[in-house]
């Protein structure tokens, strides 16, 4: 593959970054159970290594950037929900949650993977900035999500929604991981496991979320649609 000539313009570098993470998810889908290196995804990219390395230090730092952007998506698309339509209840918001985070195989192993690395592997100035932009998603988002849900103020500095969609993202990846380690995170429980073990990971979510959302908000938002 062709070597690109070097970005200048600012839409040339975000191009040449979204190119970046593109090859880098590329890469991750084809072999999830390692961390690709810097030089697989120059090549994917089509770019030489030290041009990766011009936009993302470490392939630590990559990994991270390819969660973020993942999760951006999803923060995305809830907070236009949250604020642009009339009408919002859990099994809209359930929906997304599926469509982002759940379905797709690369979110859930690689949120679990870079939880991780910012505890030892990213420069505590990334990973706080990190923290920054993420906790102003779920600010944004949270406010919303309290504009069509009976919450009551927690603290003065934290509202109800926040913590509610914390919460929830807590839920997500724990029961993930416990899937996972389970045999059961993909196409459903193995049948040799002991029934203990015997259960859907995208049930068990829908199921667990639901009742949360009941305990903060009450059953009239939750109340599972009629099919």
């Amino acid at each position: 593959m062709a070597v690109r000539q070097r970005a200048i313009q600012a839409e040339d570098k975000q191009e040449r970054r979204d190119a970046i993470l593109d090859a880098a998810e590329g890469v991750l889908l084809d072999a999830p159970a390692r961390v690709a290196s810097v030089a697989e995804v120059a090549v994917h990219a089509g770019l030489a290594k030290g041009t990766v390395y011009l936009y993302f230090p470490s392939k630590e730092e990559l990994l991270l950037a390819v969660h973020e952007r993942r999760i951006d998506r999803f923060f995305r698309d809830l907070i236009a929900l949250v604020e642009l339509a009339p009408h919002v209840d859990f099994d809209a918001v359930f929906a997304l949650t599926r469509a982002h985070l759940v379905d797709p195989p690369l979110v859930l192993p690689l949120a679990a993977r870079c939880f991780g690395l910012m505890t030892h592997s990213i420069p505590p100035a990334e990973a706080l900035a990190f923290k920054q932009r993420m906790a102003a998603r779920l600010e944004r988002a949270g406010a919303g999500v309290e504009r069509h849900f009976p919450l009551s103020p927690s603290k003065p500095t934290l509202g109800r929604g926040v913590v509610l969609l914390r919460r929830s993202y807590a839920l997500i990846l724990g029961l993930w991981q416990m899937s996972a380690a389970a045999g059961c995170a993909a196409a459903g429980p193995d049948p040799e496991l002991p029934p203990v073990f015997a259960w859907s990971y995208p049930v068990e979510l829908e199921d667990a979320l639901r009742a949360l959302w009941v305990g903060m908000i009450g059953a009239s938002s939750t109340t599972r649609t009629s099919p």
